[in-house]
């Protein structure tokens, strides 16, 4: 649904729910941002190169304490639900004080401690905008911003109700970032070899992509 046709629907529709979710087809992810439904495909390669590869080099040291101190749970992919709000973030984790152990459920109501997300074209307004209003909402501490076509990572802390930039790296830079700044890891471990990130296209082609669908009731 494009911004033009959106502004057209009532404010009175009515509001996305988890049952939309559950509704949606199982190839595509769903989430509900401000009460509307938001479906898109997989991510691409580059999306899973970086996600997967930050996912490792966190993981080991802090999920599993393995080089690290431990004390987390770093998860792939989870869903959240944060009050109306239904948002399945890249990578996201938290401190094992404040979740001692994962809950029964097939989601999670408590909001992590830090969030990343891997910025598409497909999905980097929604990312940028209401999930990034969402995860400042319910109080997310750390918020990273994984950029696979700039190759780039922007690191933000919550203060207040605003986020506040830490640093922002590029290509191969050292990444020493809170909350996971008793480690360092290369930035270009997440980037495939640079001929390789050449050869593909930055943007999706015309129909090689179905586009970042919105559903209003």
């Amino acid at each position: 649904m494009n911004e033009s046709h959106a502004a057209k629907v009532g404010t009175d529709s009515p509001r996305a729910t988890y049952q939309d979710v559950l509704d949606a087809p199982p190839h595509k992810v769903a989430e509900v941002v401000n009460g509307k439904l938001y479906t898109h495909p997989r991510p691409a390669p580059l999306h899973v190169i970086a996600s997967s590869g930050l996912g490792g080099l966190i993981g080991m040291p802090f999920h599993f304490g393995v080089g690290g101190p431990g004390g987390w749970w770093i998860l792939d992919e989870p869903e959240l639900h944060l009050g109306e709000d239904i948002l399945v973030p890249d990578i996201a984790g938290w401190r094992r004080q404040r979740m001692p152990e994962a809950p029964i459920t097939a989601y999670f109501e408590l909001a992590p401690d830090w969030v990343c997300e891997v910025l598409s074209p497909l999905t980097r307004r929604l990312d940028l905008g209401g999930k990034r209003a969402a995860y400042a909402r319910e109080g997310v501490n750390f918020l990273w911003l994984i950029d696979p076509d700039a190759r780039s990572l922007e690191a933000f802390k919550l203060r207040g109700a605003h986020w506040a930039l830490i640093n922002t790296l590029f290509d191969d830079a050292p990444v020493s970032l809170p909350p996971f700044d008793a480690i360092r890891f290369n930035l270009g471990d997440l980037w495939p070899p640079h001929a390789v990130h050449q050869e593909l296209p930055s943007k999706p082609t015309a129909g090689a992509e179905p586009e970042l669908t919105e559903t209003l009731k």
